[in-house]
């Protein structure tokens, strides 16, 4: 299901509620959203659509109320994001991209040892 690289970062305020409280309901999301975000109740559920649409979500319908669950749990959608993200911006150069990060960020030296432990772990494995 490559459509979860298509995410608006809206969708994805939505899922982290759908991840967190599986099988909620419309009003409920927009109820966890009205202290963050200014949203209209028309513009929640128009976003739900959109996420059923793309198969990132399913419902089940209960009398008069949909209930809404995850079909891709998070780390599914992480890592498809994530390639996506590496093509588009790094041309799928992973080393571009921890070159461009590692360039710009202040790390600690704790940071640096860990990274160095995840690759040497990593370039052990076969």
């Amino acid at each position: 299901m490559g459509s979860a690289s298509k995410i608006s970062d809206s969708e994805w305020e939505i899922m982290k509620i759908i991840w967190n409280n599986p099988n909620c309901t419309a009003q409920e999301v927009i109820e966890q959203l009205k202290d963050s975000q200014k949203w209209k109740p028309k513009t929640v559920k128009t976003l739900i659509s959109r996420l059923i649409d793309k198969n990132i979500i399913g419902y089940e319908q209960s009398g008069r109320e949909y209930k809404y669950y995850s079909l891709l749990n998070e780390e599914e959608c992480r890592k498809i994001e994530s390639k996506s993200f590496l093509h588009r911006v790094y041309n799928g150069s992973l080393k571009s991209l921890f070159l461009n990060f590692i360039e710009e960020e202040n790390l600690s030296k704790e940071d640096i040892e860990e990274l160095k432990s995840i690759l040497n772990e990593r370039k052990s494995k076969p």
